[in-house]
């Protein structure tokens, strides 16, 4: 039978957002292709050092048991592919059982993320990013500047979400821009029991929860997966976000209503593998804290004028 990725939880990353290619990526955006090339083939057989999404997708692979392969990573990158025989090898070298890989020399790869079927983007390209969450793929703009992930949970993948134009739409944040916290509030008591339209990420959250569902099983090798809903909402519009929760049938673990307060210090308490938020300067908050990326969506981050 011909190979599938059915029932995986699909996460295609782009090599900057895998691997620290920093120094050469300086090459690479001075439209210098050939000297980066160069570089890359120079630096063959020295292993990469990891990046900002390293530790969740090293986290997210050791749910792969030689029963069932539950999760599958895909490289989507703009390198060119000798390049990606250097990404190949320092995946090699870290013991990362990543076997596909798409590389396109500078064009956008985000259209094989529709054959892919994936549940999650992760790259450091802003037009790839928004590409993607165009045609609904759940995706971030990795802050290659982020601080690394924590080592006190090895056996544990952590994940952060924010909500409004995240897991939930943009509507109440529409509502706050055009008329402020009072009628933001307001407007979130008014429906409290009628759920929110779904976000770019839910997508992911459900594929996430299939993976909780097997931790319950016993059947991950002993991973295990903690999600938290931190958002700037407070009592009273948190009613709304829980209730929407319950609504899809999907529990968080930690839910922090932070009603205004800068996100980073509690996203550094909480030590996730990665961090979502549609917010530039929630993002920028978090970044010295924790490995964090922007959600270009929502009316926050519509194009001006």
């Amino acid at each position: 039978m011909p190979a599938s990725l059915n029932g995986r939880l699909v996460v295609a990353i782009s090599s900057r957002a895998l691997f620290d290619f920093e120094e050469e990526n300086h090459l690479f955006e001075g439209s210098d292709d050939r000297a980066y090339m160069a570089l890359q083939q120079q630096k063959l057989d020295e292993p990469a050092k990891p990046g900002v999404a390293f530790s969740l997708v090293r986290k997210l692979l050791a749910f792969n048991t030689p029963e069932q392969s539950r999760v599958e990573v895909v490289i989507l990158s703009r390198n060119d592919p000798v390049s990606g025989m250097r990404v190949f090898r320092s995946a090699h070298h870290y013991g990362l059982p990543i076997e596909r890989g798409v590389f396109t020399r500078g064009e956008s790869p985000w259209r094989y993320l529709r054959p892919l079927q994936a549940h999650l983007f992760l790259s450091a390209n802003d037009a790839d990013v928004r590409s993607a969450l165009a045609v609904g793929v759940p995706a971030a703009r990795v802050l290659p500047h982020a601080a690394r992930a924590a080592e006190g949970h090895p056996n544990e993948v952590r994940i952060a979400f924010d909500g409004d134009a995240v897991l939930f739409s943009d509507e109440a944040e529409q509502v706050y821009q055009q008329g402020g916290l009072e009628a933001f509030q307001a407007h979130e008591v008014a429906l409290a029991r009628q759920p929110l339209p779904d976000g770019p990420f839910k997508p992911l959250l459900e594929a996430l929860h299939v993976l909780q569902q097997a931790e319950a099983q016993g059947t991950t090798g002993g991973m295990r997966l903690r999600t938290a809903l931190v958002t700037a909402r407070g009592a009273p519009a948190h009613e709304r976000a829980i209730r929407t929760l319950m609504n899809w049938g999907i529990d968080v673990h930690e839910a922090l209503f932070l009603g205004g307060l800068p996100k980073g210090e509690f996203l550094r308490e909480f030590e996730p593998d990665f961090f979502f938020d549609d917010q530039a300067g929630h993002v920028e908050n978090a970044a010295p804290h924790v490995p964090s990326g922007h959600v270009a969506a929502g009316v926050t981050n519509a194009p001006k004028g």
